[in-house]
């Protein structure tokens, strides 16, 4: 990796960047260290005296590691509900404090199946308020919208081309997207997503990926399809062509919360919440009003089993609903249930029913507050994409010249 490079991925002057201290230079094939220091500053670290290493080191010490970084997004498509927050969004909060962060509206992978055109910009809007409004913070995490970033379809493209349709054939949720969509009716963007997720993902070279238990298919595609372009086209054949040499991605791992990672139906506890439900009884969408969350909760799908309990597998609602309780109000799972396995259905809806709506309504009161600014929601992920590009364009920079593409 060049220091120029690692230095602009980094946002960190190219000679602290290259210090073998922090773990940066990787191996290439060959076995050796990429990223070595200059001979001129290594006669002087060789030459200076254990006092003035000790000045030096005073004087400017070295940088902290970089932060892992963590990249993810949510489609613009219905109302983004309890699901999408608790398995996610709400995650996601904790992670910017953690990890360099970019979180992005996926409003690209909106257009898979049918959908409605006008409504797609208000929509992509809104969920970028929710984003804002659920704690992200634009002065620790990228937020941006994933069209604006124009590096995603091209890297997408150059994927394809390496990409087997063996493996997209393979992946579950076009199989069951596409059964109830009918054959006929399914375009080619619902089979080729996938691909365009891992470019979501490589462009940013990401050291984590949160996702939900049903979407880890997805994530080991996209680690197959990294290692399959570096195997292809980096190490020696890259630098042979002018570049640095290495891999040109990063092979990224699955960050999967302990808790809230699959969300499910209120009308059925072995589906996953989701916006493209029939139902509307089926979720709690985070904009729900008051009178809405109290009906939805009330009519949802229980049991006639006598107290509540976790872990017994003949009880996915009562799961489902304990698991809901559990994380909107931070408490244990211990201390869930020590305070609800003797309730009675009636007894837990209304308890349930009163957490959701104090913990939602600071988010909705917030949420209208940026909708009544466009222009802050404008700056924000004008300077979220701003930022994605800066990091996105070299990835996509780097694979072009790779792939042996002439540019201009």
């Amino acid at each position: 990796m060049s220091r120029a490079l690692l230095s602009h991925i980094l946002h960190r002057p190219p000679l602290l960047a290259l210090s073998r201290r922090l773990g940066f230079a990787r191996r290439s094939r060959s076995g050796a260290r990429g990223g070595a220091l200059p001979s001129r500053l290594r006669a002087l670290r060789l030459n200076c005296s254990a006092a003035e290493a000790t000045a030096s080191a005073d004087e400017a010490p070295a940088p902290p590691a970089r932060k892992k970084r963590v990249v993810s997004g949510v489609q613009p498509t219905g109302m983004v509900h309890l699901g999408n927050y608790l398995g996610a969004i709400k995650n996601w909060v904790a992670l910017q404090d953690l990890y360099e962060t970019f979180f992005f509206i996926v409003d690209l992978h909106a257009i898979t199946l049918p959908y409605d055109a006008p409504e797609l910009s208000k929509a992509t809007r809104s969920t970028a308020a929710i984003y804002l409004a659920c704690g992200i913070d634009s002065s620790k995490a990228s937020i941006f919208v994933q069209s604006h970033v124009r590096a995603h379809i091209e890297l997408m493209w150059l994927l394809s081309s390496s990409t087997p349709i063996g493996w997209l054939n393979k992946m579950i949720q076009f199989k069951e997207k596409s059964r109830k969509a009918g054959n006929e009716n399914v375009g080619v963007a619902l089979l080729t997503y996938p691909v365009l997720m891992a470019s979501d993902i490589l462009l940013y070279q990401s050291d984590l990926v949160p996702v939900g238990e049903d979407q880890t298919q997805h994530l080991e595609l996209t680690r197959e399809i990294s290692e399959r372009v570096n195997n292809l086209y980096g190490g020696r054949k890259w630098k042979k062509l002018g570049g640095r040499g290495g891999s040109l991605f990063k092979v990224p791992e699955a960050l999967i919360p302990p808790a809230g990672a699959r969300v499910m139906s209120l009308t059925d506890g072995l589906s996953k919440m989701s916006k493209s439900a029939p139902s509307d009884l089926s979720r709690i969408n985070l904009l729900d009003p008051k009178d809405v969350i109290v009906n939805k909760i009330k009519r949802c799908k229980t049991d006639s089993l006598p107290g509540l309990e976790f872990d017994n597998p003949e009880r996915p609602e009562c799961k489902n609903l304990l698991s809901v309780y559990q994380i909107i109000t931070g408490k244990t799972k211990e201390e869930v249930v020590s305070e609800c396995q003797d309730m009675n259905w009636g007894t837990f809806k209304a308890t349930l029913t009163d957490a959701l709506i104090d913990h939602l309504q600071p988010i909705q009161v917030r949420y209208e507050e940026i909708m009544s600014d466009p222009g802050y929601l404008d700056s924000v992920l004008l300077d979220g994409a701003g930022k994605a590009s800066e990091i996105a364009d070299s990835t996509l920079n780097n694979v072009y010249q790779a792939m042996g593409f002439l540019r201009r």
